[in-house]
């Protein structure tokens, strides 16, 4: 059993995790200011007593009491329509924040997990995507401010690892969703399943024909401890490798919905990458692991939870 501090575990990636990390026995620390977490992620713990809460913002000093084993860095609002309406907050917390958590484990001698992204290779010329690849990032467009933060972030625990001896592991997170996003938040996931379950016109941008893979939030969770519980320092790529057009995608959650929501196009974002798929080369052979939820069983899970969200 450890102790884990997991920041941002009242969050969608970040109560998955907490939950997994109970489930096999460990004591777990969250901490999450709620700017985009909620407590109806993790109420269910509050009679656990190896689970406690603090609501704390940890681009402010983090200080937990008591040993701590490992640090697990999820906090960071990851959704597009963050990146405009709380950008210093973003950038603050991949660097303020990544800097304290960073500080509490070194302090505490424990291991340090941080929660990257395959934000970092931007609108990617390379694809798949490898973990040598260095990117195609705008730093002073729309998305920089968290492409950049999670840039930033990887740079400082590199730093740490190397200068301080801390013990470090690095995932980069690919397209990840399931239960618990936010139904509002502007991934592609959810605002589809959202629309559709609504009968509202599903807004495709540009014309449909970019690509993503979707990694079911299992599979990424399962994916994130096997690196964690690994000697691999990464940074490691943990996502889905079947990739799918908007358009692909749109017919999956239409079908799996029932729904008779039409699509209809709108130009597309600045800098939305036109490619994205993991090469999961590493996670495959250094770790083990590979992502095991098909697309369609995914989204019918993640539609049946927004529909309870709803009210549908």
């Amino acid at each position: 059993m450890a102790r884990v501090v997991v920041t941002g575990g009242a969050g969608f990636l970040g109560s998955h995790l907490c939950d997994r990390l109970l489930e096999r026995g460990d004591e777990v620390v969250c901490i999450d200011n709620l700017v985009t977490g909620s407590i109806g992620n993790i109420e269910h713990h509050f009679g656990d007593d190896r689970f406690s809460f603090n609501r704390h913002d940890v681009s402010n000093h983090i200080w937990v009491p008591g040993e701590v084993d490992v640090v697990m860095h999820l906090a960071s609002p990851a959704s597009p329509v963050d990146f405009a309406r709380i950008p210093i907050q973003i950038l603050k917390v991949g660097g303020l924040g990544t800097h304290n958590a960073l500080g509490l484990a070194k302090d505490n001698d424990a291991r340090f997990f941080l929660a990257s992204t395959s934000e970092v290779y931007g609108d990617p010329l390379v694809h798949p995507q490898p973990e040598t690849y260095w990117g195609n990032v705008n730093p002073i467009g729309p998305r920089g401010v968290y492409d950049e933060s999670k840039r930033f972030a990887e740079a400082m625990t590199m730093a740490y690892h190397r200068h301080h001896g801390v013990e470090v592991r690095v995932v980069r997170i690919f397209n990840t969703y399931g239960p618990r996003m936010r139904p509002e938040d502007g991934r592609v996931v959810s605002n589809f399943i959202t629309q559709a379950l609504q009968g509202l016109p599903i807004t495709v941008y540009g014309d449909g024909s970019q690509s993503r893979s979707f990694c079911y939030v299992d599979d990424q969770i399962a994916g994130q401890l096997a690196l964690l519980d690994g000697d691999h320092t990464g940074p490691i790529n943990i996502g889905n490798d079947q990739e799918f057009t908007m358009l692909e995608l749109a017919e999956v959650v239409i079908g799996v919905t029932n729904s008779s929501s039409e699509i209809t196009f709108e130009p597309l974002p600045v800098d939305d990458p036109t490619r994205r798929k993991p090469d999961l080369t590493e996670a495959t052979t250094k770790l083990s692991w590979k992502p095991t939820v098909d697309l369609r069983t995914g989204v019918t899970a993640t539609a049946e939870h927004f529909a309870g969200v709803l009210g549908i």
